[in-house]
């Protein structure tokens, strides 16, 4: 596979290793429109029938509770289940709200009801230090969310009967989630990292946040407040989304404090790489907005050709930026991810290999 340095100025494609994907082109609207009909049929069934189940858990850590959150459709039923588990990890700047986030007079943002109504058991956390999660003396770094989604997965599987599961992760949470997969393979089905950064090389955002390397040092909290959490969506580049999303977050995100952990700031300015993708041996997806700032394409795709898995896909989605999940064009997002997940099986049952 060969990449160049031409870029055209919009497009969404993705680079695997299934030769599908090039005879599959001929096949897109057809496939588009297949998909918006099966997810308007799964909407239409499950408001017919039955309705987004939520419950909230605790996990403990030591002394330290996490809260967990977790949503699919209907109560699930005693003992193993089939459905297949889906577990969200949030950023550095925002706990678990963003992923169940209700926009007045928007249409649909939550990633949790989304993913729900498409078939899997929805589950996500706030990390140590965020949302209703205990607060410590630690800045919640990259290392302390490993051992806090150790700490999470047993709740998971005690409750689901179930030994492995499809992870999310966006920005910080995508280094999250990538570590923890280096940490234990065994459980990760396939791994989806959206607004991932690799060593950081050529990132505008990185850049301009290691100017405040040596407070990430010296202090185990920042500042947050609402601006900085409209910035979240304005960085980049302005009208990728809308800006009633940044106020709902901030409405969602300021009665939890206006400060929360440096860790994950300390180690994307100070400690990249901190995911080697030789040791990530599930199947993974990187996605990655048009005009994100934290990483390069270069540096995601130099992470790309390491992975050793031949299941793996790169995209890149037009008219986004950092925020993929709660901008206006997250249903392409939504999209991507989802075939993802509900990959068929390969034929050969991996004979090949």
């Amino acid at each position: 596979m060969s990449f160049t340095k031409e870029r055209p100025s919009r497009r969404n494609f993705l680079l695997g290793a299934a030769p599908a994907i090039a005879g599959g082109l001929a096949l897109a609207s057809s496939a588009r429109e297949a998909f918006a009909q099966s997810r308007g049929a799964m909407e239409k069934a499950g408001a017919a029938s039955e309705k987004v189940w939520s419950k909230e858990y605790w996990a403990q850590k030591g002394d330290v509770k996490l809260y967990m959150f977790r949503k699919r459709m209907g109560a699930p039923p005693a003992g193993k289940q089939t459905m297949p588990v889906l577990f969200l990890v949030h950023g550095s700047s925002i706990s678990s709200s963003s992923f169940d986030l209700t926009v007045p007079g928007r249409a649909e943002y939550s990633l949790m009801d989304t993913f729900a109504r498409f078939g899997y058991d929805v589950w996500t956390m706030d990390f140590t230090g965020y949302g209703k999660s205990s607060r410590t003396d630690g800045n919640s770094n990259i290392a302390d969310g490993v051992e806090d989604l150790k700490a999470a997965m047993e709740v998971v599987a005690r409750e689901t009967g179930q030994e492995r599961f499809h992870f999310f992760g966006e920005s910080s949470g995508a280094l999250r989630a990538g570590a923890f997969a280096m940490a234990r393979p065994e459980i990760v089905d396939r791994l989806v990292l959206a607004a991932f950064t690799y060593t950081g090389e050529g990132s505008p955002t990185l850049a301009d946040r290691a100017k405040q390397v040596e407070f990430y040092r010296t202090h185990n909290r920042r500042p947050r407040d609402r601006d900085m959490i409209r910035s979240i969506f304005t960085r980049d580049k302005p009208g990728t989304s809308d800006p009633a999303v940044g106020e709902a977050l901030a409405d969602a995100e300021m009665k939890f404090g206006n400060d929360i952990p440096t860790g994950t700031y300390l180690d994307m300015t100070a400690n990249l790489p901190v995911v080697d993708p030789l040791k990530v041996l599930s199947p993974v997806l990187i996605v990655r907005g048009e005009f994100d700032g934290i990483a390069t394409e270069v540096d995601l795709l130099n992470f790309y050709k390491k992975l050793p898995h031949a299941d793996r896909h790169f995209s890149i989605l037009p008219g986004a930026a950092h925020a993929l999940t709660l901008g206006l064009n997250r249903a392409q997002f939504w999209h991507v991810m989802h075939a993802f997940l509900a990959m068929p099986p390969r034929a050969d049952g991996g004979k090949l290999s």
